[in-house]
C-alpha cells in the first residue's frame, strides 16, 4: 500500500508538470501560436519566465499570483489546471496502477483538462485536443477494451480483437452526428447557434475513449450541468440567453472525467 501511494505521488507530480505544459497549450493553441517557440513568457510584458518562476503551483504562490517583472496578475487558471491534472494522475494510478488502463485514462484526463479550461477561457476547443484525442482514443481501444463490453456484443462477429476499435470509431461518429443534428435543429428553429463544431468533435473524442455507454453518460451529465449552471447564470445575472455563449465543452469535459473515473 505504501509503495502504491508513493508511485501515485510520483504520478501526481508528473501530472503537475504536464498541467504546466497544458497551460501553454490552453493559451496558445486557440490563438494558432506555436507551443514550442518562444519559451514561456508573461502575456502582459512579454518577459521570458525563468525556470525558477515556472514551477507548477509553487511559483504561483511564491510570486503572489503576479509577474515578477510587470506585476500583472497571473490567472488562477494556471495553478487550477496544474493541480487538477496532478490530482487526476495520482487518482488514476491509485485506481489502475501500472497498466494500459492507467495510461489511457491519464492521457484522457489531460486532454479533458485542456479542453475544460480552453473552452472556459476562449470558447475554442482546439483540434489538437479533439481530433488528435479521437485518434489516440481509437488507438487505445486495441489494447484497452471498453468496460461496457458493447463492442464485443455488437461487433463480436467480426473478431474480439477488432470489436473495441470498431466501437470507438462508431461510437465517436454516431454520437458526434447526433449532437450535430440536435444543434442543427435548434439553429433552424431559433436561428441561434447553440452548439459549435468544436463541441461535436469533442464528443467524437469522448466516444473514441469511452465507448457508447461511457460517452452517453458523460454527455448527459455535461448537458445537465450546462443547463443548470448556464441557466442560473443567465437568470441571476440578468443575461440574455440569445447573447450568452455557454462553454459547453467545459461541462462536457467534467462529465467525461466523471464517466472515466466514477462511472467506468
Amino acid at each position: 500500500m505504501a509503495e502504491q501511494t508513493l508511485f501515485a505521488l510520483f504520478a501526481g507530480l508528473f501530472g503537475l508538470v504536464l498541467g504546466s505544459f497544458l497551460n501553454v497549450c490552453i493559451h496558445r493553441l486557440p490563438r494558432d501560436e506555436s507551443i514550442v517557440w518562444p519559451g514561456s513568457r508573461c502575456p502582459g510584458c512579454g518577459h521570458a519566465i525563468a525556470p525558477y518562476d515556472n514551477v507548477p503551483v509553487l511559483s504561483y504562490l511564491l510570486l503572489g499570483a503576479r509577474c515578477r517583472h510587470c506585476r500583472r496578475a497571473i490567472s488562477w487558471r494556471y495553478p487550477a489546471a496544474e493541480l487538477t491534472t496532478g490530482i487526476l494522475f495520482a487518482t488514476a494510478w491509485m485506481i489502475w496502477g501500472p497498466t494500459w488502463e492507467f495510461a489511457k485514462n491519464a492521457i484522457f484526463a489531460g486532454l479533458c483538462v485542456g479542453m475544460i479550461f480552453a473552452d472556459l477561457e476562449t470558447r475554442i476547443l482546439p483540434d489538437e485536443f479533439t481530433i488528435g484525442g479521437a485518434v489516440v482514443g481509437v488507438a487505445f481501444a486495441l489494447v484497452v477494451p471498453h468496460s461496457d463490453g458493447l463492442g464485443a456484443l455488437v461487433f463480436g462477429t467480426v473478431t474480439q480483437t477488432w470489436a473495441p476499435l470498431l466501437e470507438s470509431v462508431v461510437a465517436g461518429g454516431v454520437l458526434a452526428g447526433m449532437l450535430w443534428g440536435i444543434g442543427e435543429i435548434f439553429y433552424r428553429l431559433r436561428k441561434v447557434e447553440y452548439l459549435g463544431l468544436g463541441d461535436v468533435k469533442m464528443v467524437a473524442m469522448m466516444g473514441a475513449f469511452l465507448g457508447f455507454a461511457g460517452a452517453l453518460a458523460a454527455v448527459f451529465i455535461g448537458s445537465a450541468m450546462g443547463a443548470l449552471v448556464g441557466g442560473g447564470y443567465i437568470y441571476f445575472g440578468g443575461k440574455k440567453a440569445r447573447e450568452y455563449e455557454l462553454p459547453f465543452g467545459t461541462f462536457l469535459g467534467i462529465g467525461a472525467l466523471w464517466a472515466a473515473f466514477v462511472y467506468r
